[in-house]
């Protein structure tokens, strides 16, 4: 296998990456804090790395990657954006180690949102910036990876977005640029507008921005300690749940709105259970706080808001919701594995899975009934070929089996059942915050120990690669020539 392609596409990403940096550096600069320097630095140090791998594989062909050049790179992207990533983190006032500051970076650009920061009114605007920008560049790099190279790839049940256009695995490259360049101006368009949005209804220019970033991307990161609670506006609260269900939905039917309209989006069958299980669960969970003594119109604020945050898997948080008792705590832990529709910014299972999962379920049941007859499970009124069957079958067997593994390895550092469970949900669901008083709605992830940070970026890493994409490289057969 030639690894110049990918060298050179990772040089050419480091360096996009370290331009990006000097923005927040300019922040801090125009407004006299000294971590100025912790992004110049760091963009300088970026921009070598970058230019020299770029540089020293410039005479390959990055047009045409192999399929194990394509998982290569795509597994490098995250892995080296999140190391130089970190740099910022590393250098500023912020006196984070190395573990924090990967931590801190890595939960950005994977869009998880958890963060080892305990108290962010004290932290720079750039560094503020900086996490917002992470997660909004994770963001459309999630929707280019799940349109236009996981359905090559064949990951997870992803082939079944494969496009006709698309059919050969030398075309990733070329495919990728096109999907991103739209995407990228209707991501921009989106964000511009949540941005005005939330500034109209009265939340800080500053603040307004940064939010809006972190809610198309469904990440999470926020400006304040208390995240969206802090403002207590009704208004702005709402404007996030739209916009968290905006990032939830697949882009790639906003490419075709100016073309088709509405139609696509609309008769999108992801999209209808999204919307209905979304509004099935904010009634069940307003319906359990009303009977706990909590004020109708009180329970469906906080409902909307935490339910859509967690399936989501953006995090935002305005109550601490493992304080609801147990049903709602329960129900909050099983929808970290939820995740919005292919193609959008979110991650965990997504409804396209949920849906095949569930067509094949009905499919084996009917066939105990009629074991004579031909029973073919469909989606979006199409046939599944059995091979996307199998392979979401085997992706969920692997998530579930990543989620006990990462859950038992936290047990094992000492910490509590419930930060354990919720902590290992979270990482490999790209929500963000957990469950209990350590890494709640209201906590940290500061007081995890080194180790637990380490095991959490992978899981952070695992979540947002589809776990195969990251497997396929621990097999002999990947490397052999």
């Amino acid at each position: 296998m030639k690894f110049q392609p990918v060298i050179n596409l990772i040089g050419l990403l480091l360096c996009t990456l370290s331009a990006f940096m000097l923005i927040p550096g300019f922040v801090d600069y125009i407004l006299g804090d000294e971590d100025w320097a912790a992004f110049l630095v760091s963009s300088f140090i970026t921009l070598f790395v970058g230019a020299g791998l770029y540089l020293s594989s410039r005479e390959s062909n990055p047009e045409h990657l192999e399929l194990r050049q394509a998982f290569l790179l795509t597994n490098s992207a995250w892995i080296s954006i999140s190391l130089f990533g970190s740099l910022p983190f590393l250098f500023s006032n912020l006196n984070l180690n190395f573990i924090d500051a990967f931590f801190e970076s890595t939960s950005g650009i994977t869009t998880t949102g958890s963060t080892i920061i305990p108290n962010l009114e004290q932290v720079s605007y750039g560094i503020l910036l900086w996490r917002a920008l992470l997660q909004w560049l994770g963001g459309i790099g999630i929707i280019v990876m799940a349109v236009a190279i996981l359905p090559m790839l064949s990951i997870g049940g992803m082939q079944l977005f494969k496009t006709e256009s698309y059919e050969t695995p030398d075309k990733i490259i070329p495919r990728a640029a096109i999907f991103a360049s739209g995407i990228s101006i209707v991501y921009i368009v989106l964000t511009s507008t949540w941005a005005f949005m939330l500034w109209f209804a009265g939340m800080p220019i500053f603040d307004s921005i940064t939010h809006a970033m972190t809610t198309l991307a469904t990440g999470g990161y926020s400006t304040k300690s208390e995240s969206l609670g802090a403002f207590n506006s009704v208004n702005i609260e709402m404007i996030i749940v739209f916009g968290m269900i905006v990032g939830s939905l697949p882009f790639i039917h906003y490419l075709s709105i100016l073309k088709n309209g509405w139609k696509n989006l609309i008769n999108d069958q992801q999209v209808k259970w999204f919307l209905l299980i979304l509004f099935f669960l904010i009634s069940i969970v307003t319906f359990n706080l009303y009977i706990n003594g909590q004020n109708f119109f009180s329970s469906l604020r906080v409902s909307i808001f935490n339910v859509v945050s967690i399936v989501t898997g953006t995090g935002f948080g305005t109550d601490d919701f493992s304080q609801w008792g147990g049903f709602a705590t329960t129900l909050l832990l099983i929808l970290m594995f939820m995740g919005g529709c292919a193609g959008s910014t979110t991650c965990g299972l997504r409804m396209a899975r949920i849906q095949v999962l569930i067509a094949n379920a009905k499919t084996q049941v009917s066939k105990l009934l009629t074991p004579h007859a031909v029973i073919i499970p469909y989606y979006n009124k199409k046939p599944i070929p059995e091979s996307v069957t199998e392979s979401v079958m085997g992706f969920f067997f692997l998530y579930i089996l990543v989620f006990i593994i990462i859950s038992c390895l936290l047990g094992s550092l000492g910490l509590d059942f419930m930060t354990s469970l919720s902590g290992a949900a979270s990482a490999i669901g790209n929500v963000g915050p957990g469950l209990g008083e350590m890494i709640g709605p209201n906590g940290t992830y500061a007081e995890i120990p080194n180790l637990g940070k380490l095991i959490l970026c992978l899981g952070m890493i695992l979540g947002r690669l589809e776990i195969f994409a990251i497997l396929v490289m621990f097999t002999a057969s990947f490397w052999k020539k």
